[in-house]
């Protein structure tokens, strides 16, 4: 199952565990799901989905990697979020147990957009 996930800022984050579950067959108790981001310039965590958090991912991220004076930015300016999107990953896997993604108390599934804004594809596999 494929979703779409449309984001309005630069560099943010997107929760989208809601969305990655509703991808679980109902005749699914146990087994893992994996979501992929097709993109190079976003990728996917799971993190706590605490406000001051997901702000401090995101000034981490920009403070990491300097926006600006990377050799690709002379192709199409935007080395920063390349860079970024490595250091995160596309894909984020998560067992599945009871028909529920086993995630942890404070876990969460982002999308992590770092060259938005932006429509980007997340595409989810379960295997039982």
């Amino acid at each position: 199952m494929d979703f779409d996930v449309t984001t309005d800022e630069r560099l943010t984050t997107v929760d989208v565990t809601d969305r990655v579950e509703a991808a679980i067959p109902e005749d699914c108790e146990e087994g893992m799901c994996t979501a992929f981001a097709r993109h190079t310039t976003a990728a996917l965590v799971v993190q706590e989905n605490e406000p001051r958090l997901r702000g401090d991912l995101e000034s981490f991220l920009s403070g990491l990697v300097p926006d600006e004076g990377h050799a690709h930015d002379e192709l199409d300016g935007n080395a920063d979020s390349h860079l970024r999107a490595t250091l995160l990953g596309p894909s984020a896997a998560v067992p599945i147990a009871d028909g529920e993604l086993a995630l942890g108390r404070w876990q969460s599934i982002f999308l992590v957009e770092c060259d938005g804004p932006r429509t980007r594809q997340v595409s989810v596999t379960v295997t039982s």
